[in-house]
């Protein structure tokens, strides 16, 4: 059944302004993937949630923008495979998919990746060194290209046919999922193991952009998307199952954009009225209230983000120069 998400605006009100009392599934959820951190089964540990508390409590603290040049054609993505190390992509004028990366400080030079792209990338990491980027190719099928320690593989296509950009997320090594806007404007995933790709999927849903997606543990996938009333909309992996959508407000003109930093922490953005980033954060059980982060992208271009560390945000835009510009948290 398709989900009409304009129709459910005001319905549910998350308890915005209530406290945040973390719950015994959540508790339950960090304990298990701690162990499974302990265990090599995931690359990094969840905070806690006195961490993630004492975390939030802090005074906000966002950089100034910063440039770091380029010319853009889409939006940006990025991806993180260890602390301080952040990768990202963007479509060139010339189409192709073009990177650039930090390690600590330090931003190297443009590279191009090649390819000839109809939509912005996505990018995920599951392991140390490694790095998927997905794309919409000139076909409109998904093609997927991979980099284990710099080394590059070939594109593959993996089928399908997409309306939007693509968004993609991992909950642990060897896991990757993949999410679409398809013909019909619903939602649609298609997933790997180490024992290869399944077939496509539908969540439902009325799409007016691409998706994003993150995994803030073991398990655990956030999806969101701009619905027909122009609001965020979620959707959630839980104990091997689909929730049901949510809204999450706001007036988007892009794309929206998330990143994670913890076990129960999420940070939304997305174009608003105004051209400037606009951002929202949940943590544990509780989301704070849509703030400005000024700025002005791009037309049409989301943001993307990414945590490289715990306590730490990333976000890069398209500016109306058609640079890429950067903000940060920590």
């Amino acid at each position: 059944m398709r989900i009409k998400m304009g129709a459910m605006l005001a319905v549910v009100a998350l308890g915005l302004g209530t406290a945040a009392v973390p719950s015994p599934a959540l508790a339950a959820r960090e304990q298990t993937a701690r162990e499974q951190a302990a265990s090599g089964l995931v690359t990094r540990a969840p905070a806690t949630s006195q961490e993630r508390r004492a975390n939030q409590e802090r005074p906000a603290d966002w950089s100034d923008y910063r440039s770091l040049g380029g010319v853009l054609t889409s939006g940006p993505a990025a991806a993180s495979w260890g602390r301080n190390r952040v990768d990202v992509f963007v479509r060139g004028t010339d189409n192709a998919l073009w990177q650039k990366s930090r390690q600590g400080r330090n931003w190297s030079g443009w590279q191009s990746r090649g390819g000839v792209l109809t939509s912005a990338p996505a990018a995920v990491s599951w392991d140390d060194g490694r790095i998927d980027v997905f794309v919409r190719g000139t076909d409109n099928a998904l093609w997927h290209r991979t980099s284990d320690n710099d080394q590059w593989t070939d594109w593959e296509s993996l089928g399908g046919v997409l309306t939007s950009e693509p968004a993609a997320a991992s909950w642990g090594p060897g896991r990757l999922d993949v999410f679409v806007r398809g013909t019909d404007n619903a939602l649609w995933t298609k997933r790997w193991t180490r024992g290869g790709w399944t077939d496509w999927q539908s969540l439902g849903g009325v799409l007016t952009s691409g998706p994003a997606a993150v995994s803030w543990g073991y398990g655990r996938i956030d999806v969101f998307v701009r619905g027909t009333d122009n609001a965020a909309w979620h959707r959630a992996y839980d104990d091997n199952r689909w929730n049901s959508w949510d809204t999450q407000g706001g007036v988007l003109t892009s794309s929206p954009a998330v990143a994670s930093w913890g076990g129960g922490r999420l940070d939304l953005f997305g174009r608003g009225t105004d051209g400037a980033l606009w951002h929202r954060a949940w943590d544990d059980d509780r989301w704070y209230e849509w703030e400005s982060l000024d700025g002005r992208i791009q037309n049409n271009q989301g943001p993307g983000a990414v945590s490289p560390g715990f306590g730490q945000i990333e976000v890069f835009v398209a500016g109306t120069d058609r640079a890429l510009w950067t903000k940060s948290w920590s």
